[in-house]
């Protein structure tokens, strides 16, 4: 074992239960004795099941973690321990990676955009490998990193309908001057890199940016660069409720590298899956703070409902309302689902009181819900946790990580550790579990998949 990881980092639980059996206990402690409204569970089984998913689907690929999707204490030690890198966008990021003991080399200062500050720290702290994708970065690491090992940012795809997330990277026309200026500055590129963002691609994109990357290889190999390093990004689903699945698009990048970067070429190929990894593995609870009733005349919805979240929140969540009244005693009679004992009301959902603009949605068909009860939102794991908040910035939610046996056995096995005997665990294990296989425990599809929340 590499020690980044240790039992007392989370809670040993049982098979056979889920992330939700879990959850409800939670509320059941909290019960109205606390003052907490809104707390996360992070399965740290699911990203381990993800890992291993990873790893057999794309065996030639080494996983660069984003720490900008989810930067807690818990995702990263685990990761670590199953020897992932780690791409970090600034010196908050780079400082909380390297603050367990992850070293430079396994870190990947992968923004497009850096502060020159960031840059400094950077190379005063050991960590070279960087990116670029046109002359003003190019400068400013030449100036401020001299020794850094850089990989030239490209895009592939140029059309109107391309992500967003793709106005990063330089045209395959620009190539040759950036890299002649590198050149010129005594920078060292050692590869290429692109991202196709997380969203609306096909896979066959992946293969397109491949193809263009093997032609980046052959300029600046030309130019006399050692080129031995490609960074085909992230754009995996985190979710099974994709259209395209992870294994297909795993299946056409295999293709293309074997097409284009055959094995023994002397390319290492690595890649920075955030949703991926993190999506699945949290679930989000928060709690109604406040309850305002609209008139039915009034257009918009015919209540508002402060979920007391305090942090951003994931984009294109799945919003499950559970759980509500927390003062019935019966578990089952919580399930505040639609159904006929419970009628559904056009409802929004907004953030903290003092923060007019913090909408979450409208439209919402949900039932007639009090202060005190809670909202369960799932798949939650990525971009909901901001770095500079763990670092001492605004204060965030609990989180409750939780992982099983077969979890944890697998993280050893992984790392050539025997796993401890059944009778040696048995005094830390709690009575029930975050299953190895996510169950789902809903009665009813979710009613609704807000367009963001902020």
């Amino acid at each position: 074992m590499n020690g980044y990881l240790k039992e007392s980092n989370f809670m040993m639980v049982e098979e056979g239960f889920t992330t939700r059996d879990l959850l409800e206990n939670l509320l059941m402690e909290l019960g109205q004795v606390s003052d907490q409204q809104a707390f996360f569970v992070a399965d740290l089984g699911d990203i381990v099941k993800k890992h291993l998913r990873f790893l057999k689907a794309l065996p030639r690929v080494k996983p660069y973690f984003p720490v900008k999707c989810n930067g807690s204490e818990g995702v990263i030690r685990l990761l670590a321990e199953l020897g992932a890198g780690f791409a970090c966008t600034n010196k908050a990021e780079i400082a909380c990676v390297q603050s367990i003991g992850v070293p430079a080399d396994k870190i990947f200062y992968s923004s497009p955009c850096k502060q020159v500050a960031h840059i400094k720290y950077a190379a005063s702290h050991g960590v070279q490998l960087m990116t670029f994708d046109n002359e003003v970065e190019l400068s400013k690491v030449a100036r401020s990193h001299p020794h850094a090992r850089l990989l030239l940012g490209i895009t592939a795809d140029s059309s109107p309908s391309a992500h967003s997330s793709m106005m990063f990277g330089t045209t395959l026309k620009s190539c040759r001057h950036l890299l002649e200026t590198a050149k010129e500055q005594a920078v060292e590129v050692v590869g290429i890199s692109f991202h196709l963002g997380s969203r609306g691609l096909e896979p066959q994109t992946f293969a397109q940016s491949v193809a263009a990357a093997q032609l980046a290889f052959e300029i600046g190999t030309e130019l006399g660069y050692q080129m031995h390093l490609l960074d085909i990004g992230g754009g995996f689903p985190g979710t099974e409720d994709t259209r395209t699945r992870f294994e297909e698009i795993a299946a056409v990048i295999n293709s293309a590298l074997d097409l284009y970067f055959p094995d023994g070429c002397g390319v290492e190929i690595v890649a920075t899956p955030g949703r991926y990894y993190i999506t699945s593995a949290f679930t989000f609870a928060a709690s109604i703070t406040a309850r305002e009733e609209v008139p039915a005349e009034q257009p918009g919805s015919d209540g508002m409902w402060d979920g007391g979240m305090g942090p951003p929140v994931c984009p294109s969540p799945t919003l499950s309302p559970l759980l509500a009244p927390l003062q019935t005693k019966s578990l089952a009679a919580r399930r505040a689902l639609p159904c006929p004992d419970h009628p559904s009301h056009s409802s929004s959902l907004r953030g903290p009181p003092e923060d007019a603009e913090d909408h979450i949605a409208d439209g919402l068909e949900l039932p007639e819900l009090q202060v005190g009860d809670w909202l369960i939102f799932e798949d939650m794991g990525a971009y909901t946790i901001a770095t500079s908040s763990l670092l001492g910035g605004c204060p965030q939610p609990q989180i409750t990580y939780a992982m099983s046996r077969v979890a944890w056995k697998a993280v050893q096995f992984f790392q050539g550790k025997p796993p401890q005997t059944e009778d040696d665990r048995e005094s830390v294990c709690a009575p029930l579990s975050c299953g190895w296989e996510m169950a789902e425990t809903l009665c009813v599809t979710p009613v609704f998949t807000p367009a963001s929340i902020i």
